[in-house]
């Protein structure tokens, strides 16, 4: 919390987590460097110690230095992304999908999927963003969301009909091609864009054809998500649950049993059942089952409303579930989605919590987008790309 003093991130010198250190830029030294803009005088730069990531999925990350962005539910739409990753500082606004946030770390909130039609656009470009910002020192990271495991459970109630006809292009487009699967899925993003165009010029009307075409789109998305499929081994790269420094964050929100059964244990026990058809639900505890979206109303009534719609619990019983769900992880605060906020972003419980799903996706509200900021445990609130320039209050975290 905001008020609160509490401990650092979860140690990372045990030997089962040194095994699966992963570093990512160069290690920290101090180098003199000629200011172009007066050659009498000399400026001194610091190369940032290297990200560490801990578990596979990720789980815990120690990002020394960095810039952290987070970015609520995008559901499908990619030109609302696209703005939303711009307002962050992160991607170039000219059209090239270049990585533009340095050493900063970005981490989107999950609920990719469903409402839109460029669902794979999405998950393409977040996945060439991380290639790209790795080789600056940065890092991507994603979180699953309900609607991710929905997909992977084979539930389509909420996908868009151009999201089913992504998916037929998709497995058409990656069947033809000879390239390697890395080459295949970051370039997607890419070719969507002409097959999309070409869909819209084609004739739309209803009758056979478009009966067929939907019923392609269903058995391709099924291929795609089903455990084991390629999009679902794609998402299984990702967590539920990820720590960054001293900042926790998940799609939907965390409880003290969650804590308890283990973060990283969640973390790879959803990834399993995404790769692996053969997984049995039944073996998989509560707090497994709960990830995957089941738990997400006890979530959504403790954390993403107002206190006035809590049927079950007051602000202070509220305030003491988030209060021990922080200490159990050593973090200050929560970064969670899942709920479109009407007033932006904010955050909550003298600020322990922040929401950041805006429903910018025009399948939501298509609300303006916006990021959060958290820069030396200072969390603010960009609307704007001016605003990356400029005093705004923040909430200072000790």
């Amino acid at each position: 919390m905001a008020s609160l003093c509490m401990n650092s991130l979860v140690p990372l010198s045990s030997s089962s987590h040194s095994r699966n250190l992963t570093t990512q830029t160069s290690l920290s030294a101090s180098s003199l460097i000629l200011d172009n803009n007066n050659n009498n005088s000399l400026r001194t730069t610091t190369t940032l110690k290297p990200i560490v990531v801990v578990g596979d999925p990720p789980t815990f990350v120690s990002a020394p230095g960095r810039t952290i962005l987070a970015v609520g539910d995008l559901h499908g739409d990619l030109k609302q992304a696209r703005s939303a990753l711009e307002i962050a500082g992160v991607l170039s606004s000219d059209g090239q999908d270049l990585w533009t946030g340095g050493e900063n770390v970005l981490i989107q909130l999950g609920d990719i999927l469903d409402r839109g039609e460029d669902e794979i656009a999405i998950l393409s470009l977040l996945r060439s963003l991380n290639k790209q910002a790795k080789a600056k020192g940065g890092a991507v990271f994603q979180i699953n969301g309900n609607h991710e495991t929905m997909n992977v459970e084979g539930d389509f109630r909420y996908a868009d009909s151009g999201g089913f006809d992504e998916c037929s292009d998709f497995l058409e487009y990656i069947s033809n091609s000879e390239d390697d699967w890395d080459t295949i899925f970051t370039g997607w993003v890419d070719v969507s864009a002409k097959l999309k165009e070409d869909r819209t010029m084609s004739t739309n009307h209803w009758g056979p054809w478009n009966l067929v075409k939907r019923q392609k789109g269903v058995i391709a998305r099924s291929v795609l998500f089903r455990p084991g499929g390629l999009l679902a081994c794609e998402l299984s790269r990702h967590p539920v649950v990820l720590k960054v420094n001293d900042w926790v964050f998940c799609h939907g929100g965390l409880l003290p049993h969650h804590v308890a059964y283990g973060l990283e244990r969640m973390n790879k026990e959803v990834s399993e059942w995404m790769r692996d058809p053969n997984t049995n639900d039944s073996t998989l505890q509560l707090p497994f089952i709960a990830t995957r979206g089941y738990d997400s109303v006890v979530w959504n009534r403790l954390y993403s409303r107002d206190s006035s719609d809590l049927m079950d619990y007051d602000a202070e019983q509220v305030s003491s579930i988030l209060e021990e769900t922080l200490q159990a992880v050593s973090a200050k605060a929560m970064v969670v989605g899942h709920t479109p906020q009407t007033i932006g972003v904010n955050c909550k419980y003298n600020c322990s919590i922040w929401r950041v799903d805006v429903g910018m996706s025009s399948g939501v509200l298509n609300s303006r987008p916006e990021v959060l900021e958290i820069i030396d445990n200072k969390a603010r609130v960009i609307r704007s790309e001016r605003d990356r320039y400029s005093e705004l209050q923040a909430a200072a975290y000790t």
